[in-house]
């Protein structure tokens, strides 16, 4: 049993290039992790791998059965009633396992998203396929229950194939990681730490021998300058125009030059030198280096001219009939960065849309961020944002590509990936000078080398932030003040701490 890409070139219908191109992988039992930057590919080697999609040119050989968990959760997985009614051993295993609930079938639209994401990372563990393909597990998913993900999909020993940014389940799942950096793909072996500081050594060892090739070319055309005006200077000097018409003795000393040779030295050592410069271009052209991106592009005027942003009492809220919310006052000032934290379930998505419903800004002035857009949604943005003028365009490409994304590659296909449709909205917020960012599990989607280029963006934020996520080590890097939700019986309180790192 075995699945190999042989020689794959694939094209997205209406591209003008490929996004992938001569791809050799061979994926073997147990776990590969599939890494890149947004937009880059990811979710297609998921789907060629699957025979959702097929390559243009080169082979695809793949097992008889396969299973694909999108990132999307809208839509229930087709067997879950099956799966829920099930009583054989494994069924009840992983229903106790990722604590799914009996009625999660008929509820699927009250379920967060998180727990739609563990009942369908389930039901495809249930049907044991020959291959597993998983895109983006850990989403929306609390530390508690990561764990017991990443203990479940242990247990899987087909041919998996996971897409991620948690780096933990990656280094915890992956015997090898496919690298993306369209139109090339290169495996290499080990989890992904291990993976990428090869990648990094690799990718650092070029960049210094493109800019050595630099230098030498530099080197080269200068002296090549040098030769041709050498050669030009030759040239006047053997022209027997110069001479007088009586001259025959200057005649007779050029013509001996010529049968010698000498006249056509400097030009042919000139024309040497040509050819060097010729291929030593050709050898820098084909140095080809990941691009580097900056973060630079926050706009003056993002700061509110008020010192309070929002000033609210405190509440109580119900959440659904067992449960109430009980939500202390809460100040925020203009500059604060605000997290907030737990479980699953316990009122993460009540206490910001309750802040969100109270909050007395201008519409342009705050900028939120929801979990998740469906595909409709996502094609009326990307099609928004092709209607922005030029300079508001530009603004928008400038934040997309030092998140970390090819803005020019994005607007070719109206299906965007969440991770991409995450950049563009931020960038859409940002270009409006924001007094507030609201961002509901920002990271969510969002590659690993995109995260970091996030936490880079919101470290130099002038405004303020409010936060929600599970992602512990990008919020301490971003927020100062954390607010935690925790359960006591069927009353959750919200408890502040004031420094999250």
């Amino acid at each position: 049993m075995t699945l190999s890409f042989h020689h794959m070139t694939f094209t997205h219908d209406g591209a003008a290039n490929p996004l992938f191109a001569d791809v050799t992988a061979h994926f073997d039992s147990g776990w590969t992790g599939v890494a890149g930057v947004n937009g880059s590919g990811k979710t297609t080697i998921l789907r060629l791998a699957a025979g959702q999609l097929e390559a243009q040119e080169g082979k695809i050989q793949r097992p008889a059965h396969a299973v694909l968990c999108p990132q999307r959760t809208d839509v229930a997985p087709s067997r879950l009633t099956e799966f829920l009614a099930a009583t054989d051993a494994d069924a009840c295993v992983l229903r106790g396992r990722l604590r799914v609930g009996d009625d999660w079938d008929v509820r699927w639209q009250t379920l967060s998203h998180g727990e739609r994401k563990r009942a369908q990372i389930a039901v495809a563990l249930w049907q044991q396929p020959d291959v597993l393909l998983v895109d983006e597990p850990t989403n929306h998913i609390d530390a508690e229950a990561r764990a017991l993900l990443r203990e479940a999909l242990t247990t899987f020993h087909g041919i998996g194939i996971v897409v991620s940014h948690d780096r933990e389940l990656l280094d915890t799942l992956c015997h090898q990681c496919l690298l993306l950096s369209p139109p090339r793909a290169v495996m290499r072996p080990g989890n992904y730490s291990e993976a990428e500081v090869e990648a990094t050594r690799d990718e650092t060892s070029k960049r210094r021998r493109r800019a050595q090739l630099h230098q030498e070319l530099a080197q080269l055309k200068r002296e090549s300058k040098r030769r041709h005006a050498k050669a030009a200077q030759a040239d006047r000097k053997k022209s027997k125009r110069s001479l007088a018409r009586g001259d025959s003795d200057g005649r007779a000393k050029l013509d001996l030059v010529r049968v010698s040779g000498k006249d056509g030295q400097a030009g042919r050592l000139a024309r040497q030198l040509d050819g060097r410069i010729a291929q030593l271009g050709q050898d820098v052209a084909g140095i080809e280096v990941d691009p580097q991106h900056h973060t630079r592009f926050w706009l003056e005027g993002s700061v509110s001219p008020r010192r309070v942003l929002f000033a609210l009492p405190a509440e109580r809220l119900p959440l659904g009939r067992e449960r109430t919310l009980h939500i202390p006052a809460i100040t925020m000032l203009r500059d604060d960065r605000f997290a907030v934290t737990g479980a699953n379930g316990l009122g993460k998505s009540t206490f910001l849309r309750h802040i969100l419903q109270r909050i007395d800004l201008e519409p342009d002035r705050l900028v939120y961020l929801p979990q998740e857009i469906d595909l409709d949604g996502t094609r009326r943005i990307m099609n928004a944002v092709r209607r922005l003028p030029r300079e508001d365009r530009g603004r928008v490409f400038t934040v997309v590509s030092a998140l970390g994304s090819d803005p020019k590659r994005l607007l070719q296909n109206d299906d965007a990936s969440p991770g991409e449709l995450r950049k563009v909205l931020l960038a859409l917020g940002i270009i409006r000078q924001p007094y507030l960012i609201v961002m509901d599990e920002p990271t969510n989607h969002l590659d690993l080398a995109s995260i970091a280029c996030l936490e880079r963006a919101l470290g130099d934020c002038p405004c303020g932030l409010l936060l929600v996520s599970h992602d512990l080590p990008f919020l301490s890097a971003v927020t100062r003040t954390r607010w935690q939700l925790h359960a006591e019986g069927s009353e959750v309180a919200l408890g502040m701490h004031r420094r999250a790192h």
